[in-house]
Parts: C-alpha cells; sequence; structure tokens
C-alpha cells in the first residue's frame, strides 16, 4: 500500500511511532521502576516480535516513517535483532533507532548495525560511580560508558546520551556535558517529568502496597528548568576556563533531533541539548504516538488513555488495527495536561 501522511485532529504530521518491546530491564533506575521491577507479565500478554512487525507494515501506510525501539531496555529482549530486520524490510520506514542504558551493547553492537538499526540513543545520569550505582540500583557507570564507546565504534549516528535531571540528586551537568568536547555525541538534558509518580493519587488508587518508586519521593520541585541548568553548565565551564554554550544553527542539529535545542562548547566534536516538557511544553509539534508492550496505542505520554490493538493483530483483523489506530491519532490531545504522574511507570511505557 502507498503511504501517506496521516494528521492528527490538530493538523500535526504523526509519523513518529515509539515502540515498548519489553518491560523488563537489567537496571532498576529510580524514576523509571520499582526497586523489585515491574509485575511480570504473563507472555501471552506482550506482542511478539511478529505481531509488532505486522503493526509497523499497517501503520507504515498511515504515514509512519520512523520508529524507535525501547523498554524497559529493549537489549534485554531475545526477539530484538529479528524484529529490527522485519522493520528493516518495511519500505516506508526511513529510520530506526534504540533507546538503552548501553550495558549490553558492546556485546550486541554488530548484531545490531547488520539488522538495519539506524542510531541509538544512551541513557547516562551521572559519571559519578556511587551516584550511578545509586540511580540505577543494579548498574555499573563503566558499562555504561563501554555502551558509549561501542556505540561510536561501529558507526552509528548519531548516538544520543540522555540524563534525566533531578535537583536533589545534585548531579555534575557540567561534567557531563564537557563529554561533548572531544567526543562526536549529543549530550540531552532531559527535565525530570513525574511519570507513575508514587505519590499520586491515580497510582495509589490501583495499588496501594506497591513498592516505592522514589524513595526520596521528588515532586515538581526536582524539574530543574532548561534555562536554569544552562546557566549551571556556563557557570561551571567558565571556572573551569572553558567558553560558554553556544546556540546552534537549526540546520546544525543532529538528525531526528525531535523536541531538543541544541547547543555546543566552542569547537566541540558533540552537541549539548535541552529537552523541556516541563517548562516549555512542545505537544505543538508532537509527531508522534507510543506502542505499549502489551500492545495498547498510546497517544500522549502524559495521558492515560490507551487504546488496545492486540486482539485485532491476534484475530489477523487488520482493517480492526487501522480502525483503532486512526481513532488512537483522532483522540490525539492538542497538549497535555498538568503533569502529577500516570498510573504505569516510565518502563512499562516505553519513555
Amino acid at each position: 500500500m502507498d503511504g501517506h501522511m496521516q494528521h492528527d485532529g490538530f493538523g500535526r504530521d504523526i509519523n513518529y511511532l515509539r515502540i515498548a518491546v519489553t518491560d523488563k530491564c537489567n537496571f532498576r533506575c529510580i524514576y523509571c521502576m520499582p526497586a523489585d521491577g515491574v509485575a511480570p507479565r504473563a507472555h501471552d500478554e506482550l506482542l511478539s516480535a511478529e505481531e509488532i512487525a505486522r503493526f509497523v507494515r499497517l501503520v507504515a501506510g498511515e504515514g509512519i516513517r520512523r520508529v524507535r525501539l525501547t523498554g524497559g531496555e529493549p537489549l534485554v529482549s531475545r526477539r530484538i535483532i529479528p524484529l529490527i530486520r522485519d522493520i528493516r524490510a518495511i519500505p516506508q520506514i526511513e529510520d530506526i533507532s534504540l533507546t538503552t542504558n548501553g550495558a549490553l551493547l558492546p556485546k550486541l553492537a554488530p548484531q545490531l548495525k547488520d539488522a538495519g538499526l539506524n542510531r541509538v540513543n544512551i541513557s547516562l545520569d551521572t559519571l559519578d560511580p556511587a551516584l550511578f550505582g545509586k540511580i540505577t540500583r543494579l548498574g555499573r557507570l563503566e558499562q555504561t560508558m563501554a555502551g558509549i564507546d561501542a556505540a561510536l565504534a561501529w558507526g552509528f549516528e548519531p548516538v544520543k546520551v540522555n540524563c534525566v535531571v533531578v535537583r536533589r540528586l545534585n548531579q555534575d551537568v557540567t561534567a557531563l556535558a564537557r563529554l561533548t568536547v572531544d567526543r562526536p555525541i549529543h549530550l540531552r538534558f532531559i527535565e525530570y517529568m513525574p511519570i507513575g509518580d508514587e505519590c499520586t493519587s491515580s497510582h495509589c488508587a490501583v495499588d496501594p502496597h506497591a513498592p516505592a518508586l522514589n524513595p526520596e519521593l521528588w515532586d515538581a520541585s526536582d524539574t530543574v528548568p532548561s534555562d536554569e541548568l544552562r546557566a549551571r553548565i556556563n557557570a561551571g565551564a567558565a571556572a573551569a576556563g572553558m567558553g560558554e554554550l553556544e546556540p546552534l544553527g537549526i540546520n546544525d542539529a543532529p538528525a531526528g533531533a525531535g523536541p531538543a535545542r541544541y547547543w555546543h562548547f566552542p569547537g566541540a566534536a558533540g552537541t549539548v541539548g535541552f529537552i523541556s516538557a516541563m517548562s516549555n511544553h512542545f505537544c505543538a509539534n508532537c509527531n508522534r504516538l507510543r506502542l505499549t508492550a502489551d500492545g495498547n496505542v498510546r497517544p500522549c505520554l502524559f495521558s492515560d488513555a490507551e487504546y488496545s490493538v492486540r486482539e485485532a493483530l491476534r484475530r489477523g483483523d487488520d482493517m480492526q488495527v487501522l480502525s483503532i489506530w486512526r481513532d488512537a491519532v483522532a483522540h490525539k490531545p492538542q497538549e497535555h495536561a498538568i503533569i502529577e504522574g500516570t498510573q504505569r511507570f516510565m518502563s512499562q511505557i516505553g519513555g
């Protein structure tokens, strides 16, 4: 079928699909998952690689051109390589990317490259080994750093590194930003968003005995606005005798730039971006929908509205799948409301 652009009710081109291939992870990051992980799903609750690929084939005919694979941690899924191969074979799909903690990249990078993966985003919230252990609960800093090296060595382009900034963690953001001086990486600072927050009434109502997600019970005061963050980085750079960040022209931003606004240090090999979901909504340009690991289409990260395609996919009812997809697109909100948490954890939504 010939692809055509699909617009939502507010004229936005919907061309980008994020797919959570699993809700499992080899880390337990404190803003993403409970300490014990999410409750294991029965195997048949999750979409198979074949079902995901068939869904992508269908929505490629509706205008989807870019796919990002997330989790949980997508590289713990045994089906990730065959899934990338299947998606790569869909003619309309121009770009396949993957979000990862990087720990398994040294082992899997050559297979991922061979299967047709274009690029990776790697999560890295601190360069302090002790704080890294506290944030990830199960991870070690050297694993993620080796993952970044592997992504660069195997020619993924661009290599983006994502840092979620939480005020009370007191991360050394200047040290992170300085990684871009001699490495061609694109480091993006992301404002902390209260997703699946332990304190939300909706989550507590679902499971009042749920394990603590955020041990410190972070709240909106832990969001560091991007302008403040940039000022903090510039102050640290000046103290180190470096120049300040300079804004990048729109044509110099890395591919798949999405909602980040990019800057760079003078003469640096990479860039520094800021994703301001809280202080500066970018809803007007949002071009994405999400598919959860258990087969729900989610029009907005911050809204719990979901549209299940799992049963229609399993029946082989392609027209019903497309009808549900079009309904989800039509109900994509103009913008998200005040964010006070969601019923699902970030690991279950797919980031």
